[in-house]
């Protein structure tokens, strides 16, 4: 028939086959036939799948310069796809698939390293586990100070502000039914599901918008970078990021076996861990156990085992060091602040003796500080937005007292209040009370001239997108939040819902919307539930709130792994700030030290109450 992709295609699976009844020499028989074929064709992406294939037989046969020169071929031929896809979440989705190439060149890497360490091949691993993460991040920060809105379409820019729009709309009717008394009922059901494709619909349109704005703005064809590995760092420039009292600890998470980089500004080496089933698995049982309050000693029993599989071998280098701390896979969620320090005896919270910050990757913290490098810090010190109003039967809308009709069973259920939307009951999201002793606890260490207060029906969506908050060096959002790790986009924080007359107002701040907004800021703080985290996408990390943070101008991002206690959290908040503005630390290090306050308060020692907040972004 001449149909020259298929039988490429054809040989490249037969090739496969081949090689798992363990016939290698068949099996690259086919596969060299294969890829003549897919070049003849033009199919970039069968030759890049052929070529990986290829690199994977001849690894298992011990030809391991062979699998390098094809697993590197592989490697460019994915790189040059993914620059000429527009779309960003298509180009996010087409990386995501191949993280499994670059994790085999990394372990391909480290077996050339363990033949010949004097080749450099551990330093050229990390930087292709650089290359494999957080591109689309990357990208995103290279734009974030690029005015892509100057010079476009204004048709498409009022297209883009609609479906926005459109989307909050729909989303919120689609949470009011999932919340009511009927959503299990039949008529109910079938309305959410219909929402539900509405939404995914506008979702779809918005993603063309924005990729149409992107490729007709001028100032974003100013950014279009022909070398995609450009901002990737190598070894020196990542050891140029660091300073002496800071110890990089990278790592990759591969199947059979995984890979922890400890990087100085002087020196580097690398450690095999455990395969990522194990070290997840330990994980996803130490973070569960976290949010236990009353389970402290269950806690400490996954710490300690968590930590003797991913910090004992590089234990020798942790004394006296700052700690930043790049994650992958199921290590991104976990607090290491709670972490046991393998130096001590007991139990010790790792936080106790270590600052500790996180990063998306290395090279994110690079290209921040090109960025905001000259960028002058904000005139005043602090906004604060807290205690929304979420509902016409609050007390601040009826002037009467709340109605308690439940008894008994409501104050139970407030005496155990957190801050997510996950608390959503049938009588709507409950006043957090804590919030506005927060707020004014926090305002009081600094003058009024400098600060704003935002509080009750002032919290409310039109205070946070005003151009006005871009005048402080910190913003302060104390309320309910909300994660969907299914569209990340539409996670967010919760802010008043109703105006003074009880009429419903737009209230959710979304991760679409950060991405609109020009927060110049030195640190935003989320004093919410699980704002931290995100959808895991392979290669990409945890897509949630803190890329649209960053994107707005944030240099540093203060967020939570999970349903935070509304008391705990106002208690740390204050201490926070206390050694913040009042001791002149650096958030990291303020952080730290109102962790260490709550440990040594019997009422507030379980890490439930001080583990779940982490920063991100600059340390300095």
């Amino acid at each position: 028939m001449g149909d020259k992709l298929g039988e490429a295609k054809t040989l490249n699976n037969i090739g496969a086959v081949y090689d798992s009844l363990g016939d290698k020499q068949s099996a690259l028989k086919y596969l060299n036939s294969a890829l003549p074929l897919s070049q003849q064709v033009g199919d970039k992406a069968l030759e890049a799948t052929t070529l990986y294939n290829l690199a994977y037989i001849e690894r298992d046969r011990s030809n391991l310069q062979a699998a390098r020169t094809n697993v590197e071929a592989a490697i460019k031929i994915i790189e040059e796809l993914r620059t000429k896809i527009d779309r960003q979440e298509l180009r996010t989705s087409y990386f995501a698939t191949q993280q499994d190439v670059y994790k085999f060149y990394i372990d391909l890497l480290m077996q050339l390293h363990k033949k010949d360490p004097s080749q450099g091949y551990d330093a050229l691993a990390l930087h292709i586990s650089e290359r494999s993460r957080a591109r689309s991040l990357i990208e995103l920060l290279n734009e974030a100070h690029a005015n892509i809105l100057k010079g476009a379409n204004p048709e498409l820019i009022q297209q883009e502000r609609n479906l926005r729009q459109q989307i909050d709309a729909t989303e919120t009717l689609r949470q009011n039914l999932a919340n009511s008394p009927n959503k299990n009922d039949f008529i109910t059901k079938a309305a959410i599901q219909r929402h539900t494709i509405e939404i995914e619909n506008l979702f779809s349109q918005h993603q063309q918008v924005q990729a149409k704005i992107r490729t007709t703005s001028p100032e974003y064809a100013k950014l279009t970078n022909p070398n995609p590995s450009k901002d990737i760092l190598k070894l020196p420039q990542i050891q140029q990021q660091l300073d002496k009292d800071t110890l990089l600890l990278q790592y990759s998470l591969g199947e059979e076996r995984s890979y922890l980089w400890a990087v100085t500004p002087t020196s580097m080496q690398v450690y095999t861990l455990p395969g990522q089933k194990e070290i997840e698995k330990v994980a996803s049982g130490f973070h569960t156990d976290l949010q236990q309050a009353t389970t402290t000693d269950l806690a400490i029993n996954s710490a300690k085992q968590l930590s003797q599989l991913i910090l004992a071998p590089v234990a020798d280098k942790l004394p006296g060091k700052r700690l930043v701390i790049v994650a992958d896979g199921g290590l991104q969620t976990i607090p290491f602040g709670a972490l046991a320090d393998i130096t001590s005896s007991k139990y010790q919270p790792l936080m106790i003796n270590h600052e500790i910050v996180n990063l998306p990757s290395a090279s994110t913290i690079a290209i921040q500080r090109q960025k905001l490098a000259n960028r002058k810090p904000a005139p005043r010190a602090i906004a604060i937005l807290a205690d929304p109003v979420y509902s016409a039967t609050d007390t601040r809308v009826t002037g009467k007292p709340e109605n308690t009709q439940l008894g008994s069973e409501l104050e139970v259920e407030r005496s155990a209040l957190n801050r997510s939307a996950r608390s959503l009951k049938r009588n709507g999201l409950p006043r957090l009370a804590n919030t506005a002793e927060e707020a004014k606890g926090i305002l009081k260490l600094i003058p009024a001239a400098t600060s704003l207060e935002a509080l009750s029906f002032d919290a409310n969506y039109d205070w946070a997108t005003s151009k006005t908050l871009n005048q402080f060096r910190l913003l302060h959002f104390a309320t309910h939040g909300f994660v969907n790790q299914q569209q990340p986009e539409l996670s967010g924080i919760v802010l008043s819902l109703v105006d003074k007359k009880g009429k419903p107002i737009r209230g959710y701040l979304r991760l679409g919307d950060l991405f609109n907004q020009d927060y110049p800021a030195e640190l935003i703080v989320l004093s919410a539930c699980e704002t931290g985290l995100g959808k895991n996408v392979n290669g990409e990390g945890l897509v949630g709130l803190t890329r649209g943070l960053m994107y707005a101008g944030a240099a540093r991002v203060m967020l939570s792994l999970w349903q935070i206690d509304d008391e705990g959290t106002s208690i740390l908040m204050q201490e926070f700030y206390k050694e913040m503005l009042q001791q002149k630390k650096s958030p990291s290090e303020a952080l730290r030290g109102a962790q260490r306050k709550l440990w040594e308060n019997p009422n507030w020692r379980s890490p439930y109450y001080w583990a779940g907040f982490t920063v991100q972004g600059e340390w300095r």
